[in-house]
């Protein structure tokens, strides 16, 4: 009964904390934006282009973060175990973890987090998801997280603008739920924008305002991804997640 109750209690802190979504969903997106907005302000171009300078681009041209989470005491088994719980709770897609070797203390992670930023303009309405590659190093009393983003996929439809959506035979972007390879709607398309070549890094782009909220939503989200495990790692999923049982 007691250990009914501990699992009973794991879920219902993971569902509050929005760890049991289809997706990676670290934070909800309400959440995510809400955070975001506190953080960097209301207004997506300047928050975007105030980031700007603090962001760094790999040899790849990928959008890179990095930092390391210091757990002094715990071992590299311990931390491994932790990980792993917390990244199996956390990303429920069954194949979001390309690598998990426990010799290496390595663990990576990819998987979507769908649709960051929207954005509806004159002719045509974006929205905006990124697939980022997470990667987590584990050593002795420490935890190396390695967030990469190369490209925000874009779901544009070129019958959604404001002048255009009241067309009655026309699908809106709300209507156009569907799978990637359905072609039923050819005003639909799949696109990739490189993020360093956008702005705020590219000043003159025709979908400025879809980037900057784009890149402050993935910016806002790496934090939050690492904010929540330092919190799980050092307190537990669940709270007390110790070895007195």
């Amino acid at each position: 009964m007691k250990r009914i109750t501990y699992i009973i209690l794991a879920l219902g802190f993971m569902m509050a904390a929005g760890f049991l979504s289809t997706n990676a969903q670290v934070i909800k997106k309400a959440d995510l934006e809400k955070y975001a907005k506190e953080k960097y302000g209301s207004k997506w171009l300047d928050a975007a282009q105030n980031l700007a300078p603090s962001i760094s681009f790999d040899k790849n041209q990928s959008l890179t973060y990095r930092e390391v989470i210091e757990l002094p005491g715990k071992t590299k088994e311990q931390l491994y175990v932790a990980l792993n719980y917390w990244v199996t709770a956390t990303f429920k897609d069954n194949s979001a973890i390309t690598l998990n070797d426990k010799e290496a203390g390595c663990i990576i992670v990819s998987t979507t987090i769908e649709d960051i930023a929207e954005h509806t303009g004159t002719l045509n309405r974006y929205a905006v998801s990124i697939t980022p590659v997470i990667r987590f190093d584990i050593k002795d009393g420490k935890i190396r997280v390695t967030y990469t983003v190369q490209n925000y996929d874009i779901l544009e439809d070129i019958s959604g603008g404001w002048l255009t959506v009241a067309a009655a035979d026309q699908k809106t972007l709300g209507d156009s739920k569907r799978k990637q390879d359905d072609k039923t709607n050819p005003r639909l398309y799949n696109e990739q924008w490189e993020i360093a070549k956008h702005y705020p890094f590219v000043e003159k782009d025709a979908q400025k305002r879809t980037c900057a909220k784009a890149l402050v939503m993935t910016h806002a989200y790496s934090n939050a991804l690492i904010d929540k495990l330092e919190e799980a790692m050092k307190n537990g999923i669940v709270g007390g997640d110790d070895d007195e049982w």
